[in-house]
């Protein structure tokens, strides 16, 4: 096997980790620098299975971090794209109120959009009409610096910077053991071994038993939930020129089904939210004993559960009955029929939950001596993840004293 020495590694090779690698070996160029990766490639997890929407900070609470990064990544994932020729394009969010409760639901989104800084339009029912002529609604908020991208291409080109910055890339290697001792941390990847200093830990989907592994006492568990997705046939790749929201219901933690302009140019519908029976169930296949064992296992599944039952059974339906799913959009874009969604890779979301069943909505951290886990990097981490990124260099370099 061979021992490679390093001052720093990094665990995960999604957005925020890669992010994180890099702005490391830009702060700390003295350092060496190690990324290590299960997967052969970046962005292979939740960064490669998202609609690739660059978010500009509407939903979250005014002075909060997820508000402060969002809005700041926003602008620094554009100014990246622009710098290194990657895709991009600024077509502007509309979020539609079809009834007098989303109405009022609306103007309070407004409100936040208006305290957290963010440019927005209200729009009556016919300036809806008159800018989108196959959405109904009774009104909508207008949010133009919503933008889409290519996250996967945005990761591979940090991975290069990071690389050409002198980082080491482990990929392909999975990690095994992680065994702290008084000067480092000793970790098995494949058929590398990586003696660090310091150890960062960005593990997305696995975050919780890579912290295990090193046998730190959690009172959470990582709980995936899939978002399934349709695409529209090719006829409709024009229907709309906005990304296309519901007004979200505040009592629940996803945004609801939408239509979204893709970066190639088709437009998509969804995602639900359903229990996922396994970690990384991208396919129509969704079922891993041993994520299933572990899941059932675990306290605070019960509770969400629970906690969640009605809806959780209604997405669990829409997901098996194609028209149940079809009328959540439609209510907003009614000319759609069922035979007009065709199939679309679906996505999955790393939830971390407490063992009392609270769902976690903000970043959650656990650390050692010699170590510093991300355990929950909550929505929309990919927009956010440069200044994330940011965020744990100034972490890791305040507990490792770098």
């Amino acid at each position: 096997m061979e021992e490679i020495r390093s001052d720093l590694t990094v665990i995960g090779a999604g957005i925020v980790g890669v992010a994180t690698a890099l702005q490391l070996t830009q702060r700390f160029p003295q350092l060496s620098i190690t990324l290590i990766d299960k997967e052969g490639a970046p962005a292979r997890h939740q960064t490669g299975h998202n609609s690739g929407v660059v978010h500009a900070g509407v939903y979250y609470k005014p002075g909060s971090l997820k508000a402060d990064f969002c809005k700041r990544g926003a602008d620094l994932t554009r100014d990246l794209c622009r710098e290194h020729q990657l895709p991009y394009q600024q077509c502007g969010k509309l979020l539609v109120a079809t009834d007098d409760l989303e109405y009022r639901r609306m103007l309070d989104l407004e409100h936040r959009c208006r305290e957290n800084k963010i440019e927005v339009e209200r729009l009556d029912e016919h300036d809806l009409r008159t800018m989108e002529p196959h959405v109904v609604g009774v009104g909508a908020l207008l949010v133009r610096r919503t933008a889409i991208t290519d996250f996967i291409a945005i990761t591979r080109t940090l991975m290069e910077l990071f690389q050409q910055n002198g980082g080491l890339t482990l990929m392909g290697k999975e990690v095994t053991t992680i065994e702290e001792h008084r000067d480092g941390v000793k970790i098995r990847a494949g058929d590398k071994g990586v003696e660090s200093s310091s150890l960062l830990v960005c593990g997305g989907l696995m975050a919780d038993r890579l912290a295990r592994r090193m046998n730190i006492d959690l009172d959470f568990q990582i709980i995936p939930f899939r978002g399934e997705y349709y695409r529209l046939t090719p006829e409709f790749n024009d229907i709309v020129s906005h990304l296309i929201y519901p007004i979200p219901d505040p009592d629940l933690p996803f945004l609801g089904v939408h239509l979204t302009l893709m970066i190639d140019g088709t437009v998509t519908v969804g995602p639900n939210a359903v229990l996922g029976w396994k970690r990384e169930g991208y396919g129509s296949v969704n079922f891993d004993f041993k994520d299933v064992a572990e899941m059932v296992a675990f306290p605070g599944f019960w509770r969400v559960l629970r906690a969640n039952l009605g809806t959780g059974f209604s997405e669990f339906l829409d997901s098996l009955y194609k028209p149940g799913y079809l009328k959540r959009v439609k209510k907003y874009c009614p000319q759609l029929r069922v035979a007009d969604l065709s199939p679309y890779p679906a996505g999955i979301r790393a939830q971390a939950v407490m063992s009392n069943g609270e769902l976690v909505h903000d970043f959650l951290f656990t650390e050692t001596e010699r170590s510093l886990h991300v355990c929950n990097a909550p929505s929309p981490a990919a927009t956010s993840a440069l200044p994330i990124g940011a965020y744990l260099c100034d972490k890791a370099a305040e507990k490792f004293r770098l």
